[in-house]
């Protein structure tokens, strides 16, 4: 009976989805968990998974890493936030006109393949040391990204649906409103996901070595340097949960909005 009880619970698909999520923080736990007492990394450089979590737990419950996620997250929304408004214009003037595109092809696919982390010495000198200079650096490396989904979800909208409209006595603007711009969503929402994230590593770069005094960023590089290894670790799990949840939400609106999608 208790068996069978088990069964029908794993086989609710809620439970099964839950279990599904679990499988992958117990593997990092387990394999953290080996490492740390198969002593596969020095016992000086990996703290226990237990003692870290505890730690970090702590740290959030006492209020000590509100201020830093605040703050990573703020950055990171601005820079996306400005890397929306600025590319999603673009990205449609682009793939709506294949000749433009072609025209400035190579400067999109040259600045897009260049590491952001490499632009920081110009957005230094531009915009000095402060949060600006951050936010701006996270933002043109996702204005790139959102540009590209774009341009190249307008370029690939089903032509058969387009044809359809227009033979019904469709306008261009009509087409574009109730079609194009709904054909092109999809791929827009993954180029925001992608956008987010690369935003997120790059401040979360900017914060570890571009004159922060707060962040994610900020808290791991002064917490290695103060040798605080739980400290660290934990704030790097906090900034894997932070971009994981961001994902995972923008994936939830993408579902909601767009259920539509590939029929």
């Amino acid at each position: 009976m208790p068996m069978q009880l088990i069964t029908e619970a794993i086989s609710n698909p809620k439970v099964k989805r839950a279990i599904e999520l679990a499988i992958g923080p117990l593997l990092l736990f387990a394999l953290w968990w080996i490492a740390f007492k198969g002593q596969l990394v020095n016992k000086d450089l990996l703290p226990s998974p237990v003692d870290t979590l505890r730690d970090t737990a702590a740290s959030i419950a006492a209020g000590k890493m509100t201020g830093d996620f605040v703050h990573t997250i703020a950055r990171v929304g601005y820079s996306t936030l400005i890397a929306v408004i600025a590319g999603v214009p673009v990205g449609i003037v682009l793939g709506a006109r294949a000749a433009i595109y072609r025209s400035v092809e190579f400067l999109v696919d040259f600045f897009r393949s260049t590491p952001a982390t490499a632009l920081f010495p110009l957005f230094l000198l531009l915009f000095g040391l402060g949060d600006f200079a951050k936010i701006a650096v996270a933002a043109f490396a996702a204005w790139l990204v959102i540009v590209f989904n774009v341009a190249y979800g307008v370029m690939n909208a089903r032509q058969t649906r387009i044809l359809a409209a227009r033979s019904m006595g469709a306008s261009s603007l009509r087409i574009f409103k109730d079609v194009i711009f709904y054909e092109t969503l999809p791929q827009t929402f993954v180029g925001l996901r992608t956008a987010v994230s690369l935003a997120l590593v790059v401040i979360i770069v900017a914060e570890m070595f571009i004159g922060a005094t707060d962040g994610i960023g900020h808290r791991i590089i002064d917490a290695q340097i103060s040798y605080s290894l739980t400290d660290m670790y934990g704030s790097i799990l906090i900034a894997g949960a932070m971009g994981y949840g961001l994902n995972l939400m923008l994936l939830m609106i993408e579902r909601s909005f767009i259920h539509w999608s590939g029929k």
